[in-house]
């Protein structure tokens, strides 16, 4: 093996032990919760060595931040791609609306191992850096609005919803809203089922009310 081939072959191997402590972290964490978790835990579960962890992190509250941070962006990349498959060309709102919100609904497994950090971040808010939840405000949440508030300021300038461009930001709170506000809450982010006649009754339900207010 040449000494480039040797360069190559090391940062391959830290890259897979980085990803591998990143999905390690969202584990333990979403199932302990940032208090309980345990270092020794977080490596074992990465199967590297404590060592590492530190090389790599430098300890468990940069850890958390980069898992959280890390899987946030994963999150929103994936619902920015259906605001845009489904919004961007639109022929029929009502037809498009929904089928954006039923994927959107119905594709949620997806990200499990995120809901569950979620989930702990509700449940340890006060205990977690403010900068972090911020930041993961910015990147996470905030930022799949933003899009969303995109592609419905574009359809009121077409015409195909009545929204102002300064109305656009709150449309897109009301359709987000109206479509998984009421399913997150009764399932606990995921944790109590749902039928997917209930999911798909409430998706529904949701579009048919935002279009009430904002149909052209």
């Amino acid at each position: 093996m040449t000494e480039q081939d040797q360069v190559r072959h090391r940062s391959g191997g830290t890259l897979e032990k980085r990803q591998a402590l990143l999905r390690g972290a969202r584990t333990v964490f979403g199932r302990e919760g940032y208090t309980r978790a345990g270092i020794d835990e977080i490596a074992a579960e990465a199967g590297v060595s404590t060592r590492t962890l530190y090389n790599h992190f430098g300890g468990k509250a940069n850890l958390f931040r980069e898992a959280l941070l890390d899987s946030a962006a994963a999150v929103t990349a994936a619902h920015v791609a259906l605001a845009e498959r489904h919004l961007t060309k639109v022929t029929d709102v009502e037809k498009d609306l929904l089928a954006f919100a039923r994927e959107w609904m119905g594709r949620r497994t997806d990200h499990d191992a995120h809901m569950r950090l979620v989930r702990q971040i509700i449940a340890e808010g006060n205990r977690l850096p403010a900068d972090v939840i911020e930041e993961w405000q910015r990147i996470g949440p905030r930022a799949v609005t933003e899009a969303v508030r995109e592609r419905l300021e574009a359809l009121g300038a077409q015409g195909l919803l009545r929204i102002a461009p300064g109305e656009s930001a709150e449309a897109a709170r009301h359709l987000m809203l109206l479509v998984a506000g009421g399913v997150t809450t009764d399932t606990f982010f995921g944790v109590v089922p749902m039928s997917a006649e209930e999911l798909d009754a409430r998706v529904v339900g949701g579009v048919r009310t935002f279009l009430k207010l904002y149909g052209a």
